[in-house]
């Protein structure tokens, strides 16, 4: 209420003269003046605007998140996360800034959505009832479960009783609280221990060395980490999969929720959805348990002598070495003497009309097939029409290092037959395998390829890569800002270490469990 709006209403005239000036009749007036107000904006139809109309006249949309591989993460080429790529798309439908505030726990964002200062928080929230009176929800299109995890060393956890007597850990004020309370209700012996100054990575990584033996985490978070933690076992889920969505303020008038879920309506429709889905989760399960021990075996035992060459090498051909050494995993699991049964040979198994094309004249020798692997690939990238972003370019220029240029562009057109976008990697690599089906095949220029290779190729790349970014973070400040930190684990009574056998402290294993892996090649 402005000043002149003030001066404009009288004071009661039946308000005794004796009390008018006292502390009390003041404040009596004022309430009376506020009454007076709220009926006059009543009767006249103003109102409070609404919050897309109050975000638009600040032009600034405001969300509070925390850091998650499925939510928001700072990656090698800024900001990501599927969350983050949803909440951008929302700032841009409102024409206003996307302004972001990270912290570090649950209970921050629900503190601050509780005091409405912020519009949106995001942090991969699967709410329950208690959540979803408290909040307006939108709902992103994906789903998780609060799943059980264990060292492989403990007794395994395939039936939520026998979490019976054992100490679960967990991320505090996370989605898993109310599924263990509930376990609760069965089990009075159960316990689990909320940790606020750590977040899922550093759970799993506890996990992994033994220091902790039974936690819960989400299987979003699971899946996208599970691979770089090889003594991590999945254990029972402790609920169905729930909708993972964003907490709205119960405050705000339901604009913004609304205009939230006609995007995501939208999104879906036209694919989107569906796109971001298999950018950031299309790749997750080509590493089993196995796959993950070899790997990181060789990460270690072989790696090392080929390392300072696909640097050099990506270097001057302006490529990401890790991209170069997972491609060269692909190919031939890093040796140089690798033969297949068709002639290909060497670290980037070459065939020799490419080797004659890039100019290398002996495969097996580890360098010169380093080079003429990453002059192909560069080559095979550049014929990707310039439209195509990234890193959906990158992905199908390594299909056209696999399966060729000709197939893929047939795969492309077969994809824009079908009604689908053959700019998307996510659609292309639905059409792919088609190419080996005589009733597609025949109705392209190049005919007949092994269609599901080049998809298993690019996936497998995909995985190696990411697990070379995080155990081989080239050395870049800000990808080192965003290893975690992993701080002494807090005792069950805050004065010594634990001695449940759950719990139980003890060295790093990684180290010792890669030295007795053996290799499969």
């Amino acid at each position: 209420m402005s000043p002149k709006q003030r001066e404009a209403i009288p004071v009661p005239a039946s308000l005794p003269t004796h009390l008018a000036d006292t502390q009390p009749a003041r404040g009596l007036v004022v309430s009376l003046i506020g009454l007076l107000v709220g009926t006059v904006v009543l009767l006249t139809g103003c109102s409070r605007p609404s919050t897309v109309t109050e975000i638009r006249q600040e032009g600034v949309l405001h969300v509070i998140t925390r850091r998650s591989p499925s939510v928001y993460f700072e990656g090698p080429h800024g900001a990501t996360g599927f969350e983050y790529e949803l909440v951008q798309r929302l700032a841009k439908r409102l024409g206003v800034e996307l302004r972001l505030r990270v912290v570090d726990d649950y209970d921050k964002i629900v503190s601050v959505l509780d005091n409405s200062y912020a519009h949106i928080g995001m942090g991969g929230f699967a709410p329950g009832p208690e959540r979803k009176d408290r909040f307006q929800t939108v709902t992103t299109s994906l789903t998780l479960t609060s799943t059980v995890v264990y060292n492989r060393d403990v007794k395994p956890v395939r039936a939520p009783e026998a979490l019976s007597g054992r100490v679960v850990h967990t991320v505090e004020n996370s989605n898993h609280i109310e599924p263990l309370k509930e376990l609760r209700q069965t089990q009075d012996n159960i316990r689990w221990i909320p940790h606020p100054k750590l977040t899922t990575v550093e759970i799993l990584k506890r996990v992994n060395t033994g220091e902790v033996g039974v936690a819960v985490v989400d299987s979003t978070d699971l899946a996208l980490n599970h691979v770089y933690f090889p003594d991590v076992k999945k254990g029972v889920a402790l609920t169905e999969p729930r909708p993972v969505a964003w907490l709205l303020p119960r405050q705000q008038d339901g604009s913004l929720r609304k205009l939230a879920d006609q995007m995501m309506r939208d999104l879906q429709s036209d694919g989107t959805l569906a796109h971001l889905r298999e950018r950031f989760f299309g790749h997750l399960d080509r590493l089993d348990y196995v796959g993950a021990r070899t790997f990181l075996y060789h990460v270690r035992n072989r790696l090392p002598r080929y390392q300072a060459i696909f640097r050099s090498t990506a270097d001057h051909y302006d490529l990401d070495w890790r991209l170069l050494a997972a491609i060269g995993y692909q190919e031939s699991h890093w040796r140089p003497n690798a033969v297949s049964p068709t002639g290909v040979r060497g670290l980037m198994m070459l065939t020799r009309s490419t080797a004659r094309y890039v100019g290398i004249d002996n495969r097996r020798n580890a360098e010169q097939s380093i080079d003429g692997g990453a002059q192909y690939f560069r080559t095979m990238r550049r014929r990707i029409p310039e439209d195509i972003p990234e890193p959906d370019r990158t992905w199908f220029a390594l299909a056209a290092y696999n399966v060729g240029m000709g197939h893929l562009e047939d795969a492309r057109k077969l994809t824009q037959r079908g009604g689908d976008d053959p700019h998307r990697w996510a659609d292309v690599k639905e059409y792919l395998p088609r190419l080996a089906e005589k009733q597609w095949y025949t109705k392209t220029e190049h005919g007949y390829a092994r269609g599901y290779e080049p998809v298993v190729y690019v996936q497998n790349i995909r995985r190696y890569y990411d697990v070379l970014r995080w155990l081989r973070p080239n050395d870049d400040e800000s990808t080192h800002r965003n290893q975690p930190v992993i701080p002494p684990l807090p005792s069950l009574d805050g004065s010594g270490d634990p001695q449940s056998a759950d719990n139980r402290p003890g060295p790093p294993r990684l180290n010792r469990m890669l030295g007795e892996a053996p290799p499969t090649l």
